[in-house]
C-alpha cells in the first residue's frame, strides 16, 4: 500500500510533465466501480470525473455503496465520492473532457440524461448533476467517442453524421458546430466512418480511426490536421504505416488510442488488430511519430509489439509512455501469441522510454481483461480506468491511480 505521500497534498488541474516514472505502488484512496468498465476520466479542478458503463460505486474503504449511472465523480485529494453529482446517463459514456466554471462534457452511445433529450453528448454541472442549459450540439446518427477541448472549442469524434460526419469542432458554451471546420473522414474500412481517439495542441489536432481519407486527402487511419490558423487544414503529414492489413475479417480498422505529448512535440498511437508476424505491420502495436515532419512518407520513430494482444489506451507524460491493454509482453516482436526473442513480461499495463520506444523496469502489473481503456496523467501521478480489479497487485476495482514518488 502506498502510504508515504497523501493525496491531500494534491494540487492538479490539467496533465502536464512527468520527470520521474510513478510509483508502482496504487494510492489507497481511490474508490471502487463495481461492475462494467471504466471508458474515460477527466479531471476538473481537484474533482475526478469518471464514466464508463456501470451502476454502482464504492467508497475506498467499501462500506458505503452509491447507485451511478454510467458516470460518477470524487475528490482528488480525499477520494471522496461527490454525493450530489449522480447524473442518470441512459447508456455507455466513452469520453469526458473537462470544461470551465466546473463542468464537464460527457459523451458516448445515450438518447438522454436526467430524462431530458441529450443525445450523445452533453455538458454538466458537478455542483448537481445537472445539464448545463445553453449547450445543445445536436449530434445525431452515432456515437461520440473521443472529445479534447481547447479554449473555446471542444472536438468530438465518433460515428456519429451530424453536424458533420465522425468528426466535428464545436463552440464550448453553445455546441454550435464551427463553419470554418469543414474536415471530413471518409472511404471508411469499415460500414461507417468513425472516429476512435483524437488528441488537440494548440495548432494540432491528431485524429485516428477507420477512415483512408481527410478531406479527400489520402490518410490511412491517422492524420494531422493544422488548427493554428481560423480555417483548419489538413497537415502535409501523412504516413502508410496503418495501410496494410492485420487480421482484415475481425479488425477491418485496428487503431485505438492515441496522446499527445506534453510539449506537442510527438504522438503516440497503440493498436489492436491481432498476431500478424510480419513486422512491417503495426498490428498490437505502440509506435511514436513525430507531429511536425513534412512529409508524404512519415515513418514512425519507433514501434513496441506486444506480439499478438491488444493496446486500447496510451499516455505520454515525458518521463515515461504508458501502455495498457490486455497485453502479456512488451519487446515482443517476433511472438506470436507467445513470448519471441526478447520478449519482456508486462501483464496488462507497462511504461515506454519516450526516446527508444523500449520497456522500462516499472513493472506494478494488472489483472488483464479487456483491457486499459483510459489514463489520466496530471500534478500528482496517473489515473487508470478498466474493467478489472487488480492494479498493482492490490484490489482496486476499475480505477485506480499511482502516485508520483
Amino acid at each position: 500500500m502506498f502510504t508515504r505521500v497523501t493525496l491531500a497534498a494534491v494540487i492538479a488541474m490539467t496533465p502536464f510533465t512527468h520527470t520521474r516514472v510513478v510509483s508502482a505502488d496504487p494510492a489507497d484512496a481511490t474508490p471502487h466501480v463495481l461492475d462494467g468498465i471504466v471508458n474515460a476520466i477527466a479531471l476538473v479542478g481537484g474533482t475526478v470525473v469518471v464514466g464508463g458503463s456501470f451502476s454502482e460505486v464504492a467508497d475506498a474503504g467499501r462500506t458505503t455503496t452509491y447507485p451511478r449511472a454510467n458516470v460518477f465523480a470524487f475528490e482528488l485529494a480525499t477520494g471522496r465520492v461527490l454525493p450530489g453529482f449522480a447524473p442518470v446517463v441512459d447508456g455507455p459514456v466513452h469520453a469526458l473532457a473537462a470544461g470551465a466554471g466546473g463542468t464537464v462534457y460527457v459523451g458516448g452511445d445515450f438518447p438522454a440524461v436526467n430524462r431530458s433529450r441529450a443525445r450523445a453528448l452533453a455538458r454538466l454541472s458537478l455542483a448537481d448533476g445537472s445539464l448545463v442549459r445553453g449547450f445543445t450540439p445536436r449530434v445525431g446518427g452515432g456515437m461520440v467517442s473521443t472529445l479534447a477541448r481547447r479554449g473555446r472549442h471542444v472536438y468530438a469524434g465518433g460515428d456519429f453524421t451530424s453536424p458533420r460526419t465522425a468528426l466535428a469542432r464545436l463552440d464550448a458554451v453553445t455546441g454550435a458546430a464551427d463553419p470554418r471546420f469543414t474536415i471530413e473522414p471518409g472511404l471508411p474500412r469499415t460500414p461507417k466512418a468513425k472516429v476512435y481517439a483524437l488528441a488537440a495542441s494548440a495548432d494540432r489536432l491528431v485524429v485516428d480511426g477507420s477512415f483512408t481519407t481527410l478531406d479527400g486527402q489520402p490518410r490511412p487511419q491517422l492524420g494531422v490536421i493544422d488548427i493554428g490558423t481560423p480555417t483548419p487544414s489538413v497537415a502535409n503529414w501523412r504516413t502508410g504505416a496503418y495501410e496494410p492489413e492485420c487480421m482484415a475479417d475481425v479488425f477491418p480498422s485496428y487503431v485505438r488510442g492515441l496522446d499527445l505529448s506534453p510539449d506537442g512535440s510527438y504522438f503516440v498511437v497503440v493498436t489492436t488488430g491481432g498476431p500478424v508476424s510480419s513486422r512491417l505491420r503495426l498490428c498490437d502495436s505502440a509506435a511514436r511519430f513525430e507531429t511536425y515532419k513534412t512529409s508524404q512518407r512519415v515513418t514512425p520513430t519507433w514501434v513496441n509489439y506486444t506480439g499478438g494482444d491488444s493496446l486500447y489506451s496510451v499516455a505520454a507524460t515525458g518521463a515515461a509512455v504508458y501502455v495498457g491493454g490486455h497485453q502479456r509482453w512488451m519487446d515482443n516482436p517476433r511472438g506470436r501469441d507467445s513470448a519471441g526473442p526478447g520478449a519482456v513480461p508486462r501483464e496488462g499495463i507497462a511504461a515506454l522510454n519516450p526516446r527508444t520506444g523500449k520497456v522500462l523496469p516499472w513493472n506494478p502489473g494488472r489483472e488483464r481483461g479487456i483491457g486499459v481503456k483510459a489514463f489520466l496523467a496530471h500534478q500528482a501521478g496517473l489515473l487508470v480506468g478498466s474493467d478489472t480489479t487488480r492494479l498493482g497487485r492490490e484490489y482496486h476495482a476499475r480505477i485506480g491511480m499511482f502516485p508520483l514518488p
